[in-house]
């Protein structure tokens, strides 16, 4: 049986879109399938979310920019149409993880990774975060919480992901994959 793990992301500049690719070869390196999805068709590839997806997939990977501590508006509006999902208990169980980017060092990421973290738990999902045997966890200078994958972008949105910030997105996406499998 193959384990199916929506990787839903909002990117204004492209930081999101990154990470959210570190964590889909990730998790595709694991055996799983990684269906990338966005709230809303910025390019011509990007393929928007259903509630179909959240239904179907085995597990969540979910990241927005942080907007003052708190998800993207796009992410909100459409968390606020699952009432019907969270009625039936249809996303109960599933493991997920969660990832953001700010422009600074303190410019709320680990606030927005909370927000992030509330309708997965309001649907009963079960939060996943980064455990500190990940090395880079210990020792990076950019972005990297216990609550999930983060990245610095800078205030002009310049700086790509850090080595450090890679591999944190990584094993975010491997261990997502991972306890999905096992629960299956």
């Amino acid at each position: 049986m193959t384990t199916n793990i929506v990787v839903l992301y909002h990117s204004s500049h492209g930081s999101l879109e990154a990470m959210a690719h570190e964590i889909c070869d990730a998790i595709e390196q694991q055996g799983a399938n990684a269906l990338l999805r966005t709230f809303v068709q910025r390019q011509p590839h990007d393929i928007v979310v259903s509630k179909e997806d959240l239904i179907n997939c085995d597990g969540l990977a979910f990241g927005t920019p942080t907007r003052f501590g708190m998800m993207a508006s796009q992410a909100k509006s459409f968390w606020e149409t699952t009432s019907d999902l969270w009625l039936k208990g249809q996303l109960i169980d599933k493991p997920a993880c969660v990832f953001s980017s700010s422009s600074s060092m303190h410019g709320g990421n680990e606030a927005t990774l909370l927000n992030l973290s509330l309708p997965l738990l309001h649907h009963g999902m079960m939060l996943l975060g980064v455990p500190y045997d990940v090395p880079e966890l210990l020792g990076t200078e950019t972005g990297g919480t216990p609550y999930g994958a983060t990245h610095v972008a800078g205030s002009n949105n310049s700086n790509i992901l850090s080595k450090d910030e890679i591999k944190i997105c990584q094993s975010v996406g491997k261990r997502l994959a991972l306890i999905a499998s096992k629960l299956q």
